[in-house]
């Protein structure tokens, strides 16, 4: 079925998400429906790859996740169910350490640590929208990262439940992860050619 004409005062859920064509990668935030195409370039994969090859290696035998794109995570607000939920996005990569936010279709709540890796189509969603929506459910740490400047900025929720100024960082450095403090991600890695 294709996705029926949006208006712009029209609101979706998971409920109707789950109805649309698999082919099609769509994004719910507060309700608006976002298309995801076209597909994400060779480099944007190239640094999903290997930031999630870090994850995984370092993951293997132990309790957190890590998961890649298209793997859902549904945000249902207060009053909403897992399935009315408003917001559902597929980060580039994710980590989830509380198995029970899992049910087989996705992940249901904030995950511990988010990780976009800009696109020219998405940079705009993945700095305003996903950030706010990021911060108001609880993850405690988004990474944003620049394929073309090579820059990494990481947020960090802090005690008000906010994400204060960016760590920034640059092909050279090697940043621990905040929800795994032993782990440490080797820039460099992500942006060789």
């Amino acid at each position: 079925m294709a996705l029926p004409k949006i208006r712009p005062d029209e609101k979706w859920s998971y409920r109707d998400y789950r109805e649309w064509p698999d082919e099609e990668r769509w994004e719910l935030i507060d309700g608006n429906a976002y298309d995801m195409s076209p597909a994400p370039s060779q480099r944007h994969q190239d640094i999903v790859l290997e930031l999630g090859r870090q994850f995984k290696n370092y993951l293997l035998d132990r309790m957190c996740k890590v998961f890649i794109a298209p793997f859902d995570v549904r945000f249902p607000e207060a009053d909403e169910s897992g399935d009315d939920a408003s917001n559902v996005v597929q980060p580039d990569i994710f980590i989830v350490c509380d198995r029970k936010k899992l049910d087989g279709a996705g992940c249901v709540g904030a995950p511990d640590m988010v990780a976009e890796i800009l696109s020219p189509s998405t940079a705009r969603k993945d700095i305003k929208e996903k950030f706010l929506l990021y911060e108001r459910h609880g993850v405690k740490e988004y990474w944003i990262v620049d394929p073309e400047s090579q820059i990494t900025h990481v947020y960090t929720l802090g005690s008000d439940n906010r994400y204060g100024r960016p760590d920034i960082y640059s092909p050279d450095d090697k940043p621990t992860v905040g929800t795994l403090p032993e782990l440490v991600i080797n820039l460099s890695l992500l942006f060789r050619e």
